[in-house]
């Protein structure tokens, strides 16, 4: 009875309606306000989520320009690499049939130069029986040898120095040793057979007698 009686006296009075509207309303507050939050979380959610899928986007067509990038300078230096393979095929082909050339025509100079000797010695041997003066003779055979020696010393070839020479192992070998004391120490003072370069290679030492101390 005393409740039903409570709720009477409170139904009538104003200031606990007004109670219970307050409470109405900051309730309905709360809860715009947690929607309003609510929705904001979405919107920022939302907002990284397109962030990292144009972040993500960004990357791709970067990885896509670094690959193209990538290949186009893979396929500059495979271009480049079949080039220069091309070009030293070439190249050793190139060399190889200039070094079976030399070979086969390296001596055609040598040749066409000592032909002139050999035409004139076939002359000197054709006439040898009709010479009779022997001084005549030595003197075609001397003409004839300085013809060749020109010839060769055109080609390159050089006598190696001896007689009066500090002996050099480089361009004489020792065969003799004389003791005397009119020659200082390793001078070559005779030459047994002669010695030549050519240019700068020794073709064959001068074999020569140096002389020691008597």
């Amino acid at each position: 009875m005393k409740n039903f009686f409570e709720n009477k006296l409170n139904k009538g009075n104003p200031f606990v309606s007004n109670k219970d509207n307050k409470g109405d309303s900051e309730n309905t507050m709360t809860d715009e306000i947690k929607e309003a939050e609510q929705e904001n979380q979405e919107i920022v959610e939302e907002t990284e989520n397109a962030e990292e899928a144009v972040q993500e986007e960004a990357v791709e067509e970067t990885n896509e320009t670094e690959a193209e990038k990538l290949k186009l300078a893979l396929d500059n230096l495979n271009n480049q690499y079949l080039r220069l393979a091309a070009d030293f095929e070439n190249y050793r082909k190139r060399q190889a049939q200039e070094r079976e050339a030399l070979l086969k025509y390296g001596a055609e100079e040598c040749m066409k130069k000592v032909l002139e000797v050999v035409d004139n010695f076939d002359r000197a041997l054709t006439m040898v029986d009709k010479i009779e003066d022997l001084d005549k003779m030595k003197e075609t055979f001397q003409v004839l040898n300085k013809q060749l020696m020109d010839s060769l010393t055109k080609l390159g070839l050089e006598q190696i120095k001896c007689v009066g020479e500090q002996f050099d192992p480089n361009v004489h070998e020792a065969v003799m040793q004389t003791p005397t004391d009119e020659h200082p120490e390793d001078t070559v003072i005779k030459e047994l057979q002669k010695g030549y370069k050519l240019g700068e290679k020794v073709l064959r030492p001068a074999m020569v007698a140096v002389a020691v101390k008597q």
